[in-house]
């Protein structure tokens, strides 16, 4: 067996994933995913400060991480639909911060859990930031799909063309010719 073979399921699965990271789902999922990983480092960062530094309580810090990180969202979701100028308020502005709020207690209630296990297991300093943090990132994946769908088929997506007008009559389409020569069908030029 030459090293230059490819089991063919493998190349089949290499190239229908490069042809769908090159559609337009795909760039925009991809540039999602960069802004995604942005608010994640965002909102990762200020939980380390909130509860490492201030030693703040769950929700305070939940909340205050993720303020960081959907106001650098929201502003990377633009770049990622290729948004530019004013936004337009009721179709993009609103229903963003609508799905944030949601966003916001699914994390709040993740955080606090994750300070209560540490808690609970003794942790402090260091182990008790990094497994709170752990908790807050389990909530962010959890979200991350979700939020994409959304986003790209309501609040970013773009107006769907209306249906084609149906024809009004069915007499109003015109009547299939016939197959052959002299429309005679399939023993069109052969002798009787």
């Amino acid at each position: 067996m030459s090293p230059a073979w490819t089991w063919p399921p493998t190349a089949r699965w290499k190239i229908a994933l490069w042809t769908k990271l090159r559609s337009t789902i795909g760039m925009r999922f991809t540039r999602f995913a960069r802004a995604a990983l942005a608010a994640l480092a965002a909102s990762e960062g200020t939980l380390a400060i909130c509860d490492g530094v201030f030693h703040m309580t769950g929700g305070r810090a939940a909340v205050l991480s993720w303020f960081a990180g959907a106001v650098v969202s929201y502003l990377m979701s633009r770049w990622a639909w290729e948004r530019k100028g004013k936004p337009d308020f009721l179709r993009e502005t609103v229903p963003f911060w609508v799905i944030s709020a949601l966003v916001v207690v699914i994390l709040t209630l993740c955080t606090k859990l994750g300070y209560h296990v540490a808690a609970s297991l003794h942790l402090r300093g260091a182990e008790h930031v990094a497994f709170v943090g752990f908790f807050f990132l389990i909530a962010n994946f959890i979200t991350f799909l979700t939020r994409f769908v959304i986003f790209h088929y309501v609040v970013f997506g773009e107006p769907r063309a209306a249906a084609p007008a149906a024809a009004p009559d069915p007499d109003a389409i015109p009547p299939r010719p016939h197959a052959g020569v002299g429309g005679r069908g399939h023993r069109a030029g052969r002798p009787r």
